[in-house]
């Protein structure tokens, strides 16, 4: 705690003096601080245009190999059928007829009041001939379902409630279900082991009085060209036919004697908004780097000149030319302005929608190759500067925040140093009031033995 020592011998206020002695001795701690927080705002300054350019490569990325930029627009006449097509996928126009859609092959047991087995042995056998034997825990209904869904042999199972028999007995069914869609999913449910199944003595739930198959397993199905000579039958075991064209997906929702219109073009209107998207988000971050860049000089005489924060930072003027250049320099010779890419004389990039939407109709393959270039050059420049471990950029993030490091450790060396400093006036400014106490106790002292002196030892003298 800080001594106050005002007015005890001189009157002089000691605090007041001390404070302004050290606000002279702080002036070296308060521009490293000052210095500190200037620096502390330009690293968060390229932080935040690091995670820009880092977004900016991700993007780049996406456009060069086409995903973004690649876009092609689907359609189909009717619902019964839903179209997807990837960048991949080639323009086409056909017809499909829908004959019929993918199922699970189901089948329920006979009512019964108790499983006839303790505990119950079943075995399943699929489409390809192969047995899975299967014990229950016990012969109850829910037990067996349990285990058959448990075996992981592509069948669910459920007890399902039958009523009362003749003697008031509750009576349920089990329902077997295949997992997965299709003919391949087909499957029968018998009562024995493996072994009883191979010599032909196990019973076929399903057969049974009373039991049944309730659905079978089959694939989806569409023709291609129908009624033509050239017709073709497709299946799917599910009702998605995948790569049915290049790059196309079909989808089915139900079964259609009618013939369903499906068509694929290339999606001008998606491309041009990727492209836009794209420019736009590159431009912005030029604009920023131009903006962080500035000086602005005072408006009247004697005002200071204010520095952008980028101003005369040599990696980030680097980057903004680096990234102009890889939109600017023509491909293979021709300049992206062709398609409505554009840098004016004073660093501005702009996108002309009409221009590049005119282009791609015109040549669709060459735009994309175009644009694709430009995007690799793009991620190339962006993953150079704002890599995390080698980039241009974050090397001069971590070099800035080394400096504050260091700049810290001085301002923590020149606190102590303050402190002791302060703790030095302190103990002076004490000793001065205790000498001047001394000497006034000594004044006080003198100027008592004189007046104590009585009238006649002076006279006498």
């Amino acid at each position: 705690m800080a001594l106050s020592l005002d007015g005890l011998v001189s009157g002089l206020d000691t605090t007041a003096l001390i404070d302004a002695l050290m606000d002279v001795h702080a002036i070296p701690r308060a521009l490293l601080k000052a210095k500190s927080d200037d620096k502390g705002l330009i690293i968060s300054q390229l932080q935040t245009l690091n995670g820009s350019i880092q977004d900016l490569a991700t993007r780049a990325k996406a456009a060069a190999t086409g995903s973004a930029l690649g876009a092609m627009r689907a359609t189909s006449s009717s619902d019964v059928i839903t179209v997807t097509a990837r960048p991949e996928a080639s323009p086409l126009a056909t017809d499909l007829v829908v004959d019929r859609l993918a199922s699970r092959h189901s089948i329920v047991t006979p009512a019964f009041a108790q499983w006839p087995d303790a505990p119950a042995v079943l075995t399943i056998e699929n489409a390809d001939g192969e047995l899975t034997e299967i014990t229950a825990s016990s012969n109850s209904a829910a037990d067996i379902a349990r285990a058959i869904t448990q075996a992981n042999a592509g069948i669910s199972a459920v007890a399902v409630s039958a009523g009362l028999d003749a003697d008031g007995n509750p009576l349920q069914r089990l329902q077997f279900t295949a997992t997965d869609t299709g003919a391949a999913g087909a499957f029968r449910v018998l009562r024995g082991d493996a072994a009883a199944v191979t010599s032909g003595a196990a019973v076929d739930l399903a057969a049974e009085p009373g039991g049944a198959v309730i659905a079978t397993g089959t694939d989806a199905r569409i023709r291609l060209w129908a009624g033509t000579a050239a017709e073709q039958v497709i299946t799917s075991t599910t009702n998605t036919f995948t790569e049915l064209f290049t790059g196309v997906d079909v989808t089915v929702s139900r079964a259609s004697a009618d013939p369903v219109s499906v068509r694929v073009e290339t999606d001008t209107e998606g491309r041009t908004k990727a492209a836009a998207d794209f420019v736009s988000l590159l431009a912005g971050i030029l604009t920023r780097i131009d903006n962080g860049s500035k000086a602005t000089v005072g408006s009247a005489t004697g005002e200071a000149t204010t520095l952008g924060v980028f101003t005369g930072d040599s990696t980030v003027r680097a980057l903004r030319q680096a990234l102009a250049d890889a939109v600017q320099h023509p491909i293979d010779g021709t300049s992206p302005s062709t398609i409505g890419i554009t840098i004016d004389r004073y660093g501005a990039l702009a996108f002309d929608e009409e221009k590049f939407a005119a282009a791609l109709a015109k040549d669709p393959e060459a735009v994309h190759g175009m644009v694709s270039a430009i995007a690799t050059r793009v991620q190339d420049t962006s993953q150079t500067y704002s890599d995390r471990y080698d980039g241009l950029l974050t090397a001069r993030i971590l070099g800035q925040e080394s400096e504050v490091a260091t700049l810290g450790d001085q301002i923590e060396r020149w606190d102590v140093r303050l402190e002791q400093r302060r703790a030095t006036l302190e103990r002076t400014y004490a000793r001065l009031e205790t000498m001047l106490s001394q000497m006034q106790s000594q004044s006080d002292y003198l100027s008592s033995q004189l007046a104590s002196l009585s009238p006649s030892s002076k006279s006498g003298a």
